[in-house]
């Protein structure tokens, strides 16, 4: 089996027992379904294809050292790990009760080779240059201070490494915008400034020796290397 079809079918597997927060992300469930086509204009086809290129930066064979931030509920990322037995790494999560969830996935799974660290983004607990990747999905469009975020990403990175991951952007579907600014935003569950996809590669390239940026609806998708 193929890793993307193991990933495939872990998902419809965790989507059985999905909260409704799992069966949005994963659009797996039917609530998650009808908030991801009435607010991100997507099906079950786009939401496959911005989580594919959000996570194409993994090589199938990667070995190295990763961190995830945040890890949420681990829904999206646990069955991505069963499949990279050689890799060591490290979930990092602000909320200890979603971070709670996701534990208990990667133990039902067996994972032995991923483990849990509560922290902040915006001041990671980690030593320069210590990682191989990071991955990050959903969460910048949530953290406060982005560029505090930003920074602490690259800071953590070899030279060499991989940024890779996707979040909100605006300004590509007019629908979500407004879900956005009059929801989520007052809500809390998102914090603005939002980057447009224009912003994302500026920033990004000002950063990073390759850059490369795509956009499914309103998430956009990125993979960077960090200059040697």
């Amino acid at each position: 089996m193929s890793r993307k079809a193991e990933i495939q079918n872990a998902y419809k597997y965790l989507g059985k027992e999905a909260s409704f927060y799992d069966g949005m992300i994963t659009c797996s469930t039917i609530p998650g379904k009808a908030v991801c086509k009435v607010v991100w204009n997507m099906g079950k086809e786009e939401n496959t294809r911005y989580l594919d290129l959000a996570m194409a930066g993994i090589p199938e064979d990667f070995s190295g050292v990763m961190l995830e931030v945040p890890v949420g509920t681990g829904v999206l990322t646990m069955p991505v790990y069963r499949t990279l037995p050689n890799a060591d790494i490290t979930c990092l999560d602000y909320s200890a009760d979603m971070m709670a969830v996701a534990r208990h996935r990667a133990e039902k799974m067996g994972l032995s080779n991923v483990q849990f660290r509560q922290g902040d983004v915006g001041a990671l607990p980690f030593a320069d240059g210590c990682f191989d990747l990071v991955l990050s999905l959903n969460g910048f469009h949530a953290f406060p201070d982005k560029e505090a975020a930003h920074r602490e990403v690259f800071r953590v990175l070899k030279p060499g490494g991989i940024f890779c991951g996707c979040f909100y952007i605006k300004g590509e579907n007019k629908r979500t915008d407004w879900f956005i600014e009059n929801l989520y935003t007052p809500k809390g569950f998102f914090t603005p400034p939002y980057e447009t996809t224009d912003s994302l590669k500026a920033r990004l390239e000002s950063m990073y020796a390759s850059v490369t940026v795509n956009t499914v609806e309103s998430m956009g998708c990125f993979t960077c290397v960090k200059g040697e």
